[in-house]
């Protein structure tokens, strides 16, 4: 499976015990700024590495060790907060707290 791909299952949501876990790293999410060409709007989103260790592992590309593209609802449920239109669309892999996001103009 390639990484832009999603499972076959489809997007999965956070149980609430899993959410919990992910609460107290919510906080600590940076948002770069925006930055564009000239069809879409981009921005990274950093999350804190030890938030890596309590995401579900069905949550990740079992290939790459790095989260899969996810789904606009399991984002958000990580405490990703972004006003709509966003997609996450690349995980940086040398740093995989890092996903990469877009949105048209």
């Amino acid at each position: 499976m390639s990484q832009l791909q999603r499972p076959l299952q489809g997007p999965r949501a956070l149980t609430t015990d899993e959410r919990n876990k992910l609460e107290e790293f919510q906080e600590q999410i940076h948002y770069s700024p925006r930055y564009s060409d000239d069809v879409y709007e981009y921005r990274h989103v950093i999350l804190p590495k030890q938030m890596l260790k309590v995401i579900p592992k069905d949550y990740f590309n079992p290939s790459t060790g790095t989260l899969r593209i996810l789904a606009e609802d399991e984002w958000r449920g990580l405490g990703i907060t972004q006003s709509l239109g966003w997609e996450h669309y690349e995980t940086h892999t040398p740093e995989p707290h890092i996903l990469l996001f877009k949105r048209e103009k």
